[in-house]
């Protein structure tokens, strides 16, 4: 399955990539060689994590990399009376009498517990395209469901603060 992105999400990748490869990559290898040269390896904590950093940082790059050749790069922009990508969405659950605000992201910047609903949870898949007003039903599973409200949509330009989710 293909991951969606926006342009901006790629770009957070190439220069995490490029961090990655060009700044930490040459320290993590300069610190496996100092700690490599401190005597018997079999013993050598320090070494040891040294080269599990090493190795996690490769793994990271291989997994940015794999995502950014797969990748599905899709429009952020929606109309302004519409829930698209990055709006700001406040919804009233009628089950719980409650009013909650979401902010819809893509799969890698999604974050439940700062509000940063995906496009692919059953809320975000739901509540795209609809407009205030409207009363959305959202699917969970087979056998449940239930309705929100869309109160408010704010369109929210600015993701330069939201990182890309490690796994």
């Amino acid at each position: 399955m293909y991951d969606k992105l926006t342009k901006s999400d790629v770009k957070k990748m190439q220069d995490e990539i490029d961090y990655r490869k060009l700044e930490l990559r040459p320290k993590l290898l300069e610190e496996v060689k100092e700690t490599r040269a401190h005597g018997d390896l079999s013993e050598n904590f320090e070494y040891h994590a040294a080269k599990k950093e090493k190795n996690k940082n490769e793994s990271r790059i291989r997994y940015l990399e794999r995502m950014l050749r797969t990748a599905q790069v899709i429009d952020e922009h929606s109309n302004a009376d519409e829930v698209g990508m990055n709006n700001t969405v406040t919804v009233y659950f009628e089950e719980d009498d409650a009013t909650e605000e979401y902010r819809i992201v893509t799969t890698v910047r999604g974050d439940s517990l700062h509000n940063l609903i995906s496009i692919e949870s059953p809320l975000g898949k739901a509540l795209m395209g609809h407009r205030e007003g409207e009363r959305v039903s959202v699917k969970v599973n087979d056998t449940y469901s239930y309705f929100v409200v869309i109160q408010k949509i704010v369109n929210t330009e600015d993701d330069s603060q939201d990182r890309i989710r490690s796994y």
